[in-house]
């Protein structure tokens, strides 16, 4: 954990004009198996879009605009993404001892899509955290954004997908079967420090930060 926390300041990573907020998917077990399974009390049955429905815990991770990830929780994969997103801002805002992984409060706003919704969430978030959200209202809504805004939104948050691809499959998250939190947290840390490593990295070789796929292969 030190280690992923040192890499966070030494790239300077939360010296940005926003980050980028957003959850995933991270299977620990067959959905469709029996019993309680795994990580009882902390993995269970939710949904993804990309997976389906998963047993597992879902993955919460602030990313700046080059890429590096600058925070990250998890909960239960039936878990909301504004309540996860509620601890996540307490816990920058109000650090607690074994939760360090949450990382320091932003500096800029924090942009997110329309799972974290809910104007009275964004006001309560800032009051008490200090955590500026920007996030499309309802597409109901009596103040809708005009098309362009929300493609500018879709746009800079792009850069958190492409973590998450890079955490799923280059690091292979999605094939990681922890039994016990002990596990998880270690595979969680170590994956999320070698994404910002590999941005390291690139950085001292003059290349792109998220040019990874060699420098893994290597």
């Amino acid at each position: 954990m030190a280690f992923f926390l040192y890499l966070v300041h030494l790239l300077a990573a939360q010296r940005c004009a926003y980050e980028a907020l957003d959850s995933t998917g991270v299977p620990t077990r067959d959905a469709k198996r029996r019993g309680a399974g795994w990580l009882p009390g902390l993995a269970d049955i939710g949904w993804s879009n990309r997976l389906g429905w998963y047993e597992g815990v879902y993955l919460l991770l602030a990313v700046n605009p080059t890429g590096v990830i600058t925070g990250f929780g998890c909960g239960a994969a039936s878990t909301k993404d504004q309540p996860l997103a509620e601890t996540f801002f307490a816990l920058r805002r109000f650090p607690q001892p074994g939760l360090a992984s949450v990382g320091a409060p932003a500096q800029s706003p924090y942009v997110v899509d329309k799972g974290f919704e809910g104007q009275a969430n964004h006001t309560a978030w800032w009051t008490t955290y200090g955590a500026q959200v920007i996030c499309p209202p309802r597409r109901n809504s009596k103040r809708p954004w005009p098309k362009l805004w929300r493609r500018w939104l879709a746009g800079v948050r792009q850069i958190v997908e492409t973590v998450h691809d890079k955490l799923q499959h280059t690091f292979c998250l999605d094939r990681e079967r922890a039994h016990e939190l002990s596990g998880l947290q270690a595979r969680l840390v170590a994956k999320v420090a070698l994404h910002n490593f590999c941005i390291w990295v690139n950085d001292q070789l003059g290349r792109p930060r998220l040019a990874f796929a060699d420098l893994v292969a290597w």
